[in-house]
């Protein structure tokens, strides 16, 4: 039976739009992380719109990269646009029960998934079944609230604490980066390195108001489910989209956050 991931943003164009820009923002970084040999097979679990997979392929053309992704709007969107990555696939999966033969992947990496799963400790086992003896997963999570910003953001901060709370309640965790350790070691992963990567950004980086666009996107594409389900007013989303807005133009302003990265061994 497939699993359906609890994705709180949404899938409409906007929020694809959104994931672009967060790629366009992060990929290279995580590119940098991963270790990948020449003639490896490496697979993507979540590939989304396959961008960050075409960098991996791109980064090393002698290996084949496989995407796996349960939405067919961003398989064919993915095979559309990268169709002449000689070395890079496409196929509909579904992270809890991958339809793929045990030991095939030197590889494996997902990114920004584990938050939406059902159960991310199946995720886990069946990307440790399919890995070979020796092969290494990656991977990169959000810890959400360790946002910070100058100067402060307060009813930001209350609505983004508030979407954790949404996330958690349709059955996602966005506090699951701090428990990357926990989880692997639980499922049977040895030789366990933790990292962060950070997000700094501050007025006057080319960078800084793509990162807030990020997060006002987040909240935009949670909106409807802030309201039904966070039960917060419509004037208090607004409000934190404005104070973003504000700190947007602020010629002091800057912000700090990190993604929890962790990679480890099958044993």
């Amino acid at each position: 039976m497939e699993e359906k991931y609890n994705y709180i943003h949404g899938t409409h164009p906007e929020e694809q739009k959104r994931l672009a820009n967060l790629n366009t923002l992060t990929n290279r970084q995580f590119v940098d992380f991963l270790e990948v040999k020449n003639g490896d097979s490496v697979l993507e679990v979540g590939s989304g719109l396959g961008i960050l997979a075409n960098m991996v392929a791109q980064t090393y053309p002698f290996t084949s990269i496989t995407g796996i992704e349960l939405s067919d709007e961003m398989i064919d969107k993915a095979i559309t646009a990268f169709a002449d990555t000689v070395n890079l696939r496409f196929a509909k999966g579904d992270a809890h029960n991958l339809n793929i033969p045990d030991r095939s992947f030197d590889v494996v990496y997902c990114r920004y998934l584990l938050e939406h799963v059902k159960s991310p400790e199946v995720v886990l086992k069946e990307i440790q079944r399919i890995l070979k003896s020796g092969g290494k997963i990656f991977l990169q999570e959000n810890n959400t609230l360790v946002n910070v910003f100058y100067p402060d953001c307060p009813t930001f901060n209350l609505v983004w604490e508030k979407f954790a709370v949404v996330q958690s309640k349709i059955g996602g965790d966005a506090l699951i980066g701090k428990k990357l350790f926990f989880l692997l070691k639980t499922t049977g992963f040895g030789s366990i390195k933790l990292s962060v990567s950070p997000e700094i950004h501050h007025y006057g980086m080319p960078t800084f108001s793509p990162y807030i666009e990020n997060l006002i996107g987040n909240i935009t594409g949670a909106r409807n489910s802030l309201i039904t389900i966070g039960n917060l007013e419509p004037s208090i989303i607004d409000e934190a989209i404005d104070e973003l807005r504000r700190l947007q133009d602020n010629t002091d302003a800057s912000a700090y956050f990190y993604w929890n990265r962790a990679m480890a061994v099958k044993v």
